[in-house]
């Protein structure tokens, strides 16, 4: 017969379990570690079967690839030193922006979360597709969101048959093109459709969402949510983001049964989290674009000028609507190290009340 053990061990018990679960979290509370003090982490290279759906009708459909025949996706994973199974450790999944990984911003991030006791992955989607598209412009055609979100999602898994992770606990963060995967994956259907995919069960897949300085240039026809908070980050100077349809998509998401906070950063450019130290300016930009996922996944583009929205099916309709929907204004990306600190205390927050 097992032991009875009596109220105030157990009430001991349960506080020391507490403490241990809080205790990378509070660490986000604190000042987060400079970059140049964190140089001696390394991250370990780590790949897991993934896919490459053009388009979310794709994730699932006739055509889907057996996962072991499929995309196997490209990560670099930052674990801390405390990470075991007898402790396992909330874990960030990082989605880079339209440039790629960047050593400033995706590798800082991760060197910083697991200096203060959490998993990090930074996902390269781009590394693992270069037979898709090589360039800048060919990436944005070719490598779409919905293959980002297959890599989102797979990480789950991968990183959930991790003993020293916590599969229960991990956020999805995301940068510019990045940010908007993380805000697409908030959406039910979204969530459903890759579950399923990567036979993650019933459990919400991600347990937070944030998206630094993205686009807000999708709305959802359905915008049922997973449950999971939402951050959204933007700078006031940044041109590729129109504020206005930014909070349509946060009053979307809320409808749907999300919370969704947001912060503007007063004089942010876009990137503040950048190596850019002098402000450049972006040749083109996406502000004006206006995209509907439908029911089914199907992503509709408005054309410009006329009632008609194009579907985006391929790699000729995806080019077409990018092509006419953006603009040769261009948005300026600029580095602010006042912001950046101002944000690492806004998503330490975040972070610790939505993984504790």
């Amino acid at each position: 017969m097992p032991p009875v053990l009596s109220p105030a061990v157990g009430l001991l018990l349960c506080c020391l379990a507490g403490a241990a679960w809080s205790a990378p979290l509070d660490a986000l509370l604190r000042p987060w570690p400079e970059a140049s003090a964190l140089q001696a982490i390394e991250p370990r290279p780590f790949g897991f079967p993934s896919a490459s759906p053009f388009a979310l009708s794709d994730v699932d459909g006739p055509a889907a690839e057996p996962l072991e025949a499929a995309h196997r996706a490209s990560g670099m994973l930052f674990l801390p030193e405390t990470a075991e199974a007898a402790s396992p450790v909330p874990a960030v999944v990082l989605l880079h922006g339209a440039r790629g990984v960047s050593q400033a911003r995706e590798l800082t991030y991760g060197r910083q979360f697991a200096a203060m006791g959490l998993a990090a992955l930074v996902i390269d989607v781009f590394a693992s597709r270069r037979e898709l598209a090589s360039s800048f412009t060919e990436r944005l055609i070719e490598i779409t969101e919905a293959m980002v979100l297959a890599d989102a999602f797979a990480a789950i898994a991968a990183l959930g048959a991790r003993p020293e992770i916590d599969g229960d606990r991990i956020a999805l963060i995301g940068f510019s093109y990045g940010g908007m995967a993380s805000l697409y994956a908030a959406h039910s259907q979204v969530a459903q459709l890759y579950a399923e995919r990567f036979a993650l069960g019933k459990a919400r897949p991600f347990k937070a969402h944030v998206a630094f300085y993205a686009p807000c240039i999708a709305r959802f026809e359905d915008p049922s949510a997973t449950g999971a908070p939402v951050l959204m980050l933007w700078g006031d100077r940044d041109a590729l983001i129109d504020a206005e349809r930014c909070a349509e998509v946060a009053d979307d998401l809320r409808s749907g049964g999300a919370e969704v906070a947001t912060r503007v950063f007063e004089g942010g450019y876009h990137q503040w989290d950048g190596s850019l130290s002098t402000p450049w300016r972006a040749p083109r930009g996406l502000a004006g674009c206006d995209f509907r996922v439908e029911r089914d996944g199907t992503v509709r583009g408005a054309l410009p000028g006329t009632p008609f929205r194009q579907a985006m099916v391929d790699s000729f309709t995806r080019k077409l609507i990018l092509a006419l929907c953006s603009d040769g204004e261009g948005y300026l990306v600029g580095r602010d190290r006042e912001i950046r600190a101002l944000s690492n205390r806004v998503l330490g927050e975040f972070l610790a009340e939505s993984l504790r």
